[in-house]
């Protein structure tokens, strides 16, 4: 149930009316017609910004629309008053009623409350993580990693087909280095004293590789050359890479449906399709192009390559495909894996970069969009890094990994559940600042603590009911007399709920799903307030022996909030509290 939408349609309906009378002219565009809550609780419960969109096509005063369109709204039971603000803005006040019955529609569906039909079905590729396979994932990817995941979850919600992917880097050269690395533990394995050099990867975590391919193949690779083992120990190496990686994502609650592999483009005809596909169109030349900005013209080598013409399709520049000597550029694979994705049918892709892959925004775009004639976009959200601290001072933990904190080290140290509400405090543009002691505090500051605090106080509360022999099962709790609930600051929690619907299909419109743990912050900051005026004021206790009415009616607010932060901590991938430690 939506009130907003409810409202909204409300609105329209009294528009076309006015319409029908003549008081407003035909032919007018409703789409930009909005209803949400006013930026001041004071002025009311929902504000339409009707009579300011609509004055200049209709060619009238906005304050005369609003006051037409006023005149009509109070006709409906639901609202209670209508006033014209400033220049034409229209704010509603509406029957304490419209808040009841979103209490009980919570109540009825559960953690269902709020989920959407917005998405329509409509199949969308959320592509996240996709670190390289040469070690465990570190701190960066764990943002990338619970980001990707709440906006599928969240996607989901909100009616959309989701596939979650993941893209295996495994045909550069880079698996090469980790082969080489794992063949150095390998060696170390049989007791041999190996150095690290050229790159190649230090890290504890290949230990375990090492040995087990010596259990695998025994003595059979020792001081062989390299064209003897490259490609068995790259193969082996990859997939244990891949097992730890698995591991540490299922460690932080993450399940992709797909995993992708970079190699299996090459030597299959993919890329050549996909640059067939572009060349078709008329977006593959050979040329030359212009010298990078900040290149003096003695270090620039023109040199002729194949093409993509990405600048049709909003790029700043063409980008190479193909070198000038017959190998494809980083870029051409990722061509055709998009390609691949339009050919599956999805009708939208989500791609889950870390900030430093900025530069590759506009040239991914530009592919989707030629590949697919403009028919499926591509949002491309960037991750921006984490900061770790303890005590308010950078804090640098012991590297197994030999050159980075990895996801496992975090989740180690605070959980899953903490680690996934950090993550998405902020929204996934912005720095975040991880502090290993105020994620565990017990605060108001500490937003993980305070909504499951809310979550656990009001589960305990429903304990002490049943205790005292007050009915409070969901359906009970939905046939209580919620007529009682009339304190305002009882309707300010009950709006704040009724706001739930709203905030889902804004957050999956825009891919943001930090708003979702934003605004679980805002509810639990409401139910605490409530709580904590029972203090002061008796009749606001949610438990009162010598009133079970009024108990259930006070336990069916309390519960329908533990609905929706049920439901929102789903989105976001993280248990509810049931009870505080």
């Amino acid at each position: 149930m939506n009130v907003f939408t409810e409202i909204r349609e409300l609105v329209l309906e009294t528009l076309a009316i006015l319409q029908a009378e003549g008081a407003l002219p035909g032919g007018l565009d409703f789409a930009n017609v909005a209803v949400e809550p006013p930026r001041d609780a004071a002025h009311g419960d929902m504000a339409t910004n009707a009579a300011m969109v609509l004055a200049k096509p209709a060619g009238l005063k906005p304050r005369d629309i609003a006051e037409a369109l006023a005149a009509k709204l109070t006709d409906d039971a639901r609202i209670t008053s209508a006033e014209v603000a400033g220049p034409g803005f229209l704010n509603l006040r509406l029957d304490p009623q419209l808040w009841q019955s979103v209490l009980r529609a919570a109540l009825a569906v559960g953690d269902d409350f709020g989920r959407s039909t917005m998405g329509q079905g409509a199949k969308v590729n959320v592509e996240y993580v996709s670190a390289n396979p040469t070690g465990p994932l570190h701190v960066g990817h764990t943002r990338g990693a619970v980001f990707g995941d709440a906006l599928a979850s969240l996607l989901d919600f909100t009616g959309h087909d989701v596939t979650r992917e993941y893209y295996i880097n495994d045909g550069g050269a880079q698996v090469d280095v980790l082969a080489r690395s794992v063949y150095l533990r390998y060696l170390e394995a049989h007791g041999q004293a190996v150095a690290f050099e050229d790159g190649t990867y230090p890290g504890d975590y290949l230990i375990a590789v090492g040995q087990a391919l010596k259990d695998k193949v025994g003595d059979a690779y020792v001081d062989q050359p390299e064209d003897v083992w490259l490609l068995d120990v790259r193969e082996f190496a990859t997939e244990a890479m891949m097992d730890l990686i698995r591991a540490d994502l299922k460690a932080l609650g993450v399940e992709m449906d797909k995993f992708y592999s970079e190699k299996s483009l090459y030597g299959t005809g993919r890329i050549e399709e996909a640059l067939e596909a572009l060349k078709a169109k008329g977006l593959i030349y050979e040329g030359v192009l212009e010298p990078p900005k900040g290149k003096k013209p003695e270090d620039w080598e023109p040199r002729e390559q194949t093409l993509f013409k990405s600048t049709e399709h909003g790029d700043d520049v063409d980008r190479p495909v193909m070198k000038s000597d017959g190998s494809w550029t980083y870029f051409a694979p990722d061509i055709a894996y998009h390609y691949d994705k339009v050919t599956r049918g999805f009708d939208a892709l989500i791609d889950v970069f870390g900030a430093d892959h900025g530069g590759y925004v506009k040239r991914m775009k530009a592919a989707v969009s030629a590949l697919s004639d403009g028919k499926v976009p591509l949002d491309i959200k960037l991750t921006q890094l984490v900061k770790l601290y303890k005590n308010g001072e950078p804090f640098k933990m012991s590297k197994r990994a030999g050159t980075f904190v990895t996801l496992r080290d975090v989740v180690d140290q605070v959980g899953a559940d903490v680690t996934r509400f950090v993550m998405l405090t902020r929204k996934n543009d912005a720095p975040l600042d991880f502090d290993f002691d105020k994620v565990l505090e017990q605060s108001k500051d500490n937003p993980v603590f305070y909504v499951q605090y809310a979550n656990a106080r009001v589960n305990s509360v429903l304990r002490k009911a049943r205790e005292a022999g007050i009915a409070v099962d969901d359906a009970e709790l939905g046939a209580a007399d919620l007529a009682l609930l009339t304190h305002e600051a009882q309707i300010s929690v009950a709006k704040k709920v009724a706001e739930w619907p709203r905030l889902v299909e804004i957050a999956g419109r825009t891919n943001e799903p930090h708003r979702v743990a934003f605004y679980l912050y805002d509810l639990a900051s409401e139910l605490h307030a409530l709580w904590n005026r029972g203090h002061d004021e008796p009749s606001l206790r949610f438990l009162d022996e010598a009133d079970p009415a009024g108990t259930q009616a006070k336990i069916a607010l309390a519960r329908a909030v533990t609905v929706v932060i049920s439901a929102g901590l789903g989105i976001l991938g993280v248990t509810p509290a049931e009870e505080m430690r």
